[in-house]
């Protein structure tokens, strides 16, 4: 398999502006001291330069789920969460169910580029995964699935970049601003 290329480029003569980020681990396995993915992709925030700003563990559970998100979104505080787990196909992956019904916008081509760049890594096992992306009161949710690899591939091959100001020709931070407009 080819590597995959994201397409545009970090333009340094443009200013980086931190995004606030919270990280939300879905798990009924999983405590603060088992948590690589979440660990993992905290790391992974806070070393790009944006601040993370909450993260926390809830069960696999469609009301705990909802409850986080909504806080975090209707915080003002938060301008992007990254989910991790609860997006696979098992009668207890209830993520996307949990959180579609809150989006004010899908983004469905989050999903799409995902799933190629997870088809780079793991093949044809990326169709077990239900990775999705929205918009929550002016908040952008991106929902991955729990492996490390997944927030690897996810976090930075496809969410990096478009919440990194400098990214052209386009990115999601520059959009920030018009996000709640009428």
């Amino acid at each position: 398999m080819n590597a995959f290329t994201p397409g545009g480029k970090i333009d340094a003569s443009r200013p980086f502006k931190p995004v606030k980020i919270a990280v939300l681990t879905v798990s009924d396995t999983r405590d603060e001291e088992s948590d690589t993915s979440g660990k993992l992709l905290a790391q992974r925030v806070t070393d790009a330069g944006h601040e993370l700003v909450d993260k926390a563990i809830v069960r696999d559970s469609i009301v705990e789920i909802r409850e986080k998100v909504e806080a975090w979104a209707a915080s003002g505080f938060v301008e992007a969460i990254v989910t991790t787990g609860g997006t696979g196909i098992t009668g207890r992956d209830v993520t996307p169910e949990a959180i579609e019904p809150l989006f004010d916008k899908k983004i469905d081509g989050f999903s799409v580029i995902f799933h190629l760049v997870s088809y780079q890594s793991v093949g044809l096992s990326t169709l077990q995964s239900r990775a999705v992306a929205g918009i929550v009161k002016g908040c952008f949710v991106f929902c991955l699935p729990g492996s490390n690899g997944a927030v690897k591939d996810g976090w930075d091959k496809v969410i990096s970049a478009q919440l990194d100001s400098r990214h052209g020709p386009c990115n999601m931070v520059e959009l920030m601003p018009r996000l709640m407009e009428a």
